[in-house]
């Protein structure tokens, strides 16, 4: 019989799962941070499914201290803090695990691996194949032929098993019972082991090759010659004790009990309750095989500071920034999503034929406010149909008028509400309300009146996250909604579309989605009150959605010729390129794989024998390791050129013809309001943000956006230096203000300042030098960041920075004051008032609070620029507009604009354009916001 045991060193596997996530953490609506047990479930899923155990257990440590503490009182000393959220972690993931009715083992006085490595020689001796789950390296000291290292891949990585040939050639020594004296000799830097001073990898292997033992080494250290042996004579007690330190203890009195450790069935109920608690829908559907409800709160919970000051944060949807108590009865409750269509009492009716419609037209013309949505063939607004249009003016109420396939008759009804349409007294309720506005400009119609998107108000409520009706209903209305799939079926080609589904189905459906968007609103107003974001919702984002509407509905004109004839000529440079790599190898090999590129580079070429390995074991390819070694031999660039070549073919050239409107011939880039954090626009099909402009081969690309016809041209216009303007105005520092305020190049102005010279003697390399530093000071770059960034020494490095931050202490300042401001109220906000909520600020774990720092001298200027060109974008469209101008503004990417203009009104728009852009948003400190206008026949000439 197949005897195999796994077993799991947790701590290690938590804190993978956990930093896994850190940049898109997971937070459930009680505003946890629930990263490492999603990584954890994920992960012991994946061992059970794929690895197929019979036995399994997880190991914890405990808190209390071991005999290696005894020992050496600085054992782990230096280990960092553990982030607060994966502290309280451990008990839910102890619940999972026990849940899949798995033991947890733990023992007071003993660390997890030596519960693992005692459990691992017992259950070897019983003829089992035992596999110790971590990616701790010293854990090499217990394999055998019977015990391995599974070693999880890391982030899409592979999976590694090692024997002992593995750790042995890993280590490069003979046999595994030298791992104690290696770490004996080396230290551990992670545990704090402190070994020889001044002994390293290499000089601990080489001395074990030839004495065998770290106590054979010692006992010959006075035939060790020169620095060495006085390094080994000076540091025995050392290496002793840290060969001690390092040892596994294999005795610990737990035992393997065979039938305790059989993988069984699981406790459903557990698994169900601490998944419901933890609100892990998908994992749930796909563990248990059912839905789950999951728990939200109507309101939030105050969170206080380490000084008991109370602040809002950034996951629980709600309530006033100080500790008062709401006047909501269910304040600060939490509790299952219990309502949905069955068992709620509503009102929906469904309304068919010309004098049905005329009733309904007439009861909502009474409503100042009346909350609408479309039901559609499709999720693309440029090429979907309309099946039906749902209204509400009342929670629990709501009306489904159906719009028939006969299009003709579909603009009929349209038309009888085109008078309710464009009564500009009315406004419009919906949630992502942009996609009903393009599907009513398809058809000819557009809502006059004033504009509430719900999705907009939870994006300025809280920024991070998803909002999905589904997911808003849940949270803040206890509601469940239903589900798109029980009319349509599930994603893929066999999913129907809104057209197929029985009225009385659509009707439900349909009048819902605006009864719980409706419900939503009346939730959101008091909370952009009660937060302060009020202002940026109702002057920034939301007049937004019409000048998005209006760009996404023109879209731009495309040359595909050009594009054909770029793909070819793309094509035979990426050959040309490949063929001189293989000349200058010496070998054909696949060169779109990184292991075979790195074994002709690094073994076959020997061009860094210091050649770093990925987590997978291959040798990393990347385009920054490739960029440090271009210097030492030319093929490095024609890997680069063929990589950049065949990117560009394969997702820019290609890829845009296939994107064209079939009823337009041009392409409608789809706008994301609501998705980047610090406010930014994205765009997707196509994603203009990527389209490359930093290489003259991806500037090209630019080539094939044109203007409509021969009577238009594009014009280009984009702010100068917005965010380092942005910087000088809320930082206040009086050298950059005044830089910016004499017109200086900013670059050769701190050029002059951090060199101590006249700004005439500034060479470019100088120039260059003080560009990556007022860039990279912002995003928190140190000395490391910048001598890498710039190819400069690390001193050299620190010397620029430090004459920075003396010249220009206004932006320290500026970085210090914002950090503590953050501390203090658990946010930063932009000069629109723009919040971004920082829930790890004050985190012990200087890891996590390090990131959230850097978010909060951050976000403050990118939120700024994000809100100023929005600002401008609304100024503009209401100028051409009342202008009288026929010319469009159709493209927006980062701080540029791009319009497709008649020739014959170019004089007038420029003006127009620069005073829009220039006085959108003024600086602080009168630091002047420039922006520039150009024109071409193509997108890269207007640029």
């Amino acid at each position: 019989m197949d005897k195999r045991l796994f077993l799991l060193d947790a701590m290690a596997l938590i804190f993978r799962a956990y930093y896994a996530l850190i940049r898109s953490p997971r937070i459930t609506s009680q505003g946890k941070n629930t990263n490492a047990q999603f990584g954890f479930t994920n992960a012991l899923l994946e061992l059970i499914n794929n690895r197929h155990p019979t036995h399994l257990a997880v190991c914890f440590d405990t808190q209390a201290p071991t005999e290696r503490h005894t020992d050496f009182t600085d054992y782990k000393a230096n280990r960092q803090e553990a982030p607060e959220d994966l502290l309280l972690a451990i008990p839910d993931i102890k619940r999972i695990i026990r849940g899949f009715n798995i033991p947890v083992v733990e023992l007071d006085g003993y660390e997890a691996d030596d519960v693992v490595g005692t459990l691992s020689k017992q259950a070897a001796a019983a003829g089992y194949e035992v596999f110790m789950v971590t990616p701790d390296k010293d854990y090499g000291q217990l394999v055998s032929e019977k015990i391995k290292i599974y070693k999880p891949g890391y982030q899409g990585g592979d999976i590694e098993i090692l024997g002992p040939e593995e750790v042995c050639s890993k280590w490069n020594i003979r046999s595994v019972d030298q791992v104690i004296d290696m770490l004996g000799l080396m230290g551990d830097a992670v545990d704090n082991i402190p070994g020889i001073a001044g002994v390293g990898e290499k000089t601990a292997s080489k001395l074990l090759n030839e004495y065998g033992t770290l106590e054979n080494i010692l006992a010959n250290a006075d035939s060790i010659k020169g620095a060495l042996g006085e390094k080994v004579r000076n540091g025995k007690e050392s290496a002793i004790l840290s060969k001690k330190l390092a040892t596994i203890i294999t005795n610990v009195p737990v035992e393997f009990h065979e039938e305790d450790f059989r993988l069984k069935d699981w406790n459903r109920e557990a698994l169900k309750e601490i998944f419901t608690e933890l609100e892990f829908k998908t994992v749930a559907k796909r563990i248990l095989g059912e839905d789950i409800q999951v728990v939200t709160q109507a309101n939030q919970s105050v969170q206080t500071d380490l000084f008991g000051n109370a602040f809002a944060t950034p996951n629980n949807g709600a309530g006033k920034i100080n500790s008062e108590k709401s006047d909501d009865s269910d304040s600060n409750s939490s509790h299952f999503v219990e309502k949905n269509i069955q068992n709620t009492p509503h009102q929906y009716e469904l309304v068919e034929g010309s004098d049905a419609i005329e009733a309904l037209i007439k009861l909502l013309s009474a409503e100042p406010e009346i909350c609408f949505d479309t039901e559609t063939t499709s999720l693309d607004a440029n090429d979907a149909e309309l099946v039906g249009l749902s209204f509400s003016v009342k929670p629990h109420t709501g009306y489904y008028v159906p719009c028939p396939s006969d299009q003709v008759k579909t603009k009929s009804i349209l038309n009888q509400f085109n008078p309710l349409f464009r009564d500009l007294a009315k406004t419009w309720v919906g949630q992502n309300i942009k996609y009903d506005l393009l599907i009513l400009k398809w058809y000819g119609y557009e809502l006059s009146g004033k504009l509430f998107d719900t999705m907009l108000a939870h994006y300025v409520i809280e920024p991070e996250g998803k909002r999905g009706m589904d997911l808003l209903s849940a949270k803040y209305l206890g509601y469940e909604t239903v589900p798109i799939e029980e009319l349509i079926g599930k994603k893929g080609k066999n999913q129907g579309n809104m057209r197929d589904v029985e009225l009385e189905k659509i009707k439900e459906y349909a009048a819902e989605d605006a009864d719980i968007t409706l419900q939503l609103k009346q939730k959101f107003v008091p909370l952009l009150e009660s937060l302060e974001v009020k202002s940026v919702f109702e002057k920034v984002e939301n007049p937004l959605v019409k000048v998005l509407t209006d760009m996404e509905y023109e879209g731009i004109k495309v040359d595909t010729e050009f594009l054909n004839d770029y793909s070819k000529e793309l094509e035979r440079e990426a050959k040309a390129a490949e063929e001189r790599v293989y000349a200058a190898a010496g070998v054909r090999f696949n060169l779109a794989s990184p292991k075979q590129l790195g074994e002709v580079l690094f073994e076959k070429l020997k061009l860094d024998p210091k050649a770093k390995k990925t987590k997978t074991g291959q040798y990393a390819t990347g385009e920054d390791v490739l960029a440090k070694l271009a210097m030492q031999n030319p093929i490095v660039d024609d890997i680069l050129a063929f990589r950049e070549l065949t990117k560009l073919k394969s997702t820019y050239v290609d890829a845009l013809p296939l994107m064209i409107n079939r009823k337009t011939g041009r392409v409608h880039t789809s706008y994301a309001q609501a998705v980047a954090v610090t406010g930014r626009l994205s765009s997707n099909n196509p994603n203009l943000q990527n389209i490359p402009i930093r290489t003259e081969r991806g500037k090209e690309i630019r080539k094939a956006f044109i203007p409509r016809n021969n009577e238009h041209i594009l014009l280009s216009a984009d702010y100068s230096q917005i965010e380092l303007r942005i910087v000088a105005a809320i930082s206040g520092d009086p050298n950059m203000c005044e830089a910016f305020r004499q017109g200086k190049d900013i670059h050769t102005a701190t050029a002059a300042k951090v060199y101590g010279i006249d700004e005439a003697d500034v060479t470019k390399d100088m120039r260059r030098k003080a560009k990556s530093v007022n860039f990279g000071i912002i995003y928190g770059q140190g000395a490391f960041g910048l001598a890498d960034n710039l190819g400069i020494s690390r001193t050299e490095a620190k010397e620029i920075i430090d004459n920075y931050k003396k010249e220009f202490s206004g932006i320290t300042r500026y970085m210090d004051e914002t950090v503590n401001f953050a501390k203090e109220h658990g946010y930063v906000q932009t000069l629109m008032g723009r919040k971004r909520w920082l829930r790890d600020i004050n985190s012990s774990n200087f890891t996590v609070r390090g990131f959230a720092e850097r978010n909060a001298i951050n976000s403050p200027i990118q939120g700024s620029a994000a809100d100023m060109i929005k600002l401008a974008m609304t100024s503009l469209h209401a100028a051409i507009k009342k202008a009288g101008l026929k010319s469009k503004m159709i493209l927006q990417v980062h701080d540029e604009l791009v319009f497709d203009a008649r020739k014959d009104e170019v004089d007038q728009l420029k003006p127009l354009i620069l005073e829009c852009m220039q006085s959108a948003l003024p600086l602080p400190n009168e630091v002047p916001v420039i922006a520039e206008v150009g024109q071409g026949t193509n997108w890269l000439e207007a640029h």
